[in-house]
């Protein structure tokens, strides 16, 4: 298990629908965190040296296995996927939900079923409408939330990716 000492913050983004990119960015830039953007498509990216844009290949969970397989303590991941937020969270990383919503140990088991609930529930027909539309608010929520994030990374001893401690 990776120790706080000497190991940078990373960001990862599961961006194929992520409405919070750009927050994620200037957050990133204030704190010297490095940036992966991983999607299954090109897209654009800011040039900075801290943001880095990976394409996975085409499939059904490749993006999520590409930040799976990285997800380790001082990762943050920022997706809506619950799934992908439990793999990351039992690998001890921290995940957001762009509403600003942390995932964590304690809250992860009821977000799965939940999810796992509605899924059924529009499989058979009962539940047709879908999450509710991004608000400002959940911009706000997310901005807030991701940095105290880094905040609190920071101060267990991990680094900005600098390699400068917090």
């Amino acid at each position: 298990m990776q120790t706080p000492q000497n190991n940078p913050i990373i960001i990862y983004i599961d961006a194929d629908a992520c409405p919070v990119k750009q927050e994620v960015y200037r957050v990133a830039e204030r704190h010297g965190v490095r940036v992966v953007v991983v999607s299954n498509s090109p897209i654009a990216v800011p040039r900075d040296p801290l943001i880095e844009r990976v394409v996975v290949a085409a499939g059904m969970d490749a993006a999520d296995d590409f930040i799976a397989e990285r997800a380790v303590p001082g990762a943050i991941v920022i997706t809506a996927d619950v799934p992908l937020a439990s793999r990351v969270v039992k690998a001890g990383a921290v995940a957001v939900a762009p509403n600003g919503k942390p995932f964590n140990e304690s809250s992860i088991g009821m977000a799965l079923a939940t999810r796992n609930l509605l899924d059924s529930l529009r499989s058979a027909g009962a539940v047709t409408g879908g999450p509710k539309p991004f608000a400002p608010k959940d911009r706000s929520a997310f901005l807030g939330s991701l940095d105290r994030e880094i905040v609190r990374l920071k101060r267990a001893g991990f680094t900005s990716g600098d390699g400068v401690p917090g």
